[in-house]
């Protein structure tokens, strides 16, 4: 991972192509986020007199502390012995979005769900199928742009196609 000095002398997160999130180069939070929405899906069950603004908002809160969460422990365990900058808390906030980001299109999903017909089930359905395209997705985008050969990006996104396919089994175990 590369850093560069900030004033105080403790090293900020860089602004290069391999950390700036997913407009810039490191995919991970996204993939990370959408496996995360994913699960948030498979384990909501959509209770309540509101399902869908239930999941939405189950969806953005969880992708929220998830990434509190890795920023506080990105930061803590690279420099729990150094200052820490303003400068570089908002870098690795920047860094770790992707995370935040991976969990809008499932929850546009649910919230638009009603344009479609679809019910509580329908509307789960429809936000964990979006996660999973997007888990994939930004998983062959994050090969791509590694320079990766075309099989090893079939790799990547059949990988991450079959850990989608476990959370699918999952789903339908829970319901059974």
């Amino acid at each position: 991972m590369a850093h560069s000095e900030d004033p105080d002398g403790a090293p900020a997160p860089s602004d290069g192509p391999e950390e700036a999130g997913a407009a810039g180069g490191d995919y991970s939070g996204a993939v990370y986020g959408s496996l995360l929405a994913a699960s948030v899906v498979v384990g909501a069950g959509v209770p309540g007199t509101f399902p869908r603004l239930h999941l939405v908002v189950l969806l953005l809160c969880t992708g929220v502390v998830f990434w509190a969460a890795h920023v506080f422990s990105r930061l803590f365990g690279a420099r729990i012995v150094r200052h820490l900058s303003w400068r570089a808390i908002r870098g690795m906030s920047r860094e770790e979005r992707p995370i935040i980001e991976a969990a809008v299109p499932p929850a546009l999903a649910a919230a638009v769900s009603p344009l479609f017909g679809l019910g509580a089930t329908g509307t789960a359905w429809l936000a964990l199928f979006v996660a999973l395209a997007g888990q994939v997705g930004w998983s062959v985008v994050a090969a791509s742009r590694a320079g990766a050969t075309r099989g090893l990006m079939a790799v990547a996104g059949a990988v991450n196609l079959l850990l989608g396919m476990l959370i699918v089994l999952l789903k339908v175990a829970l319901q059974h």
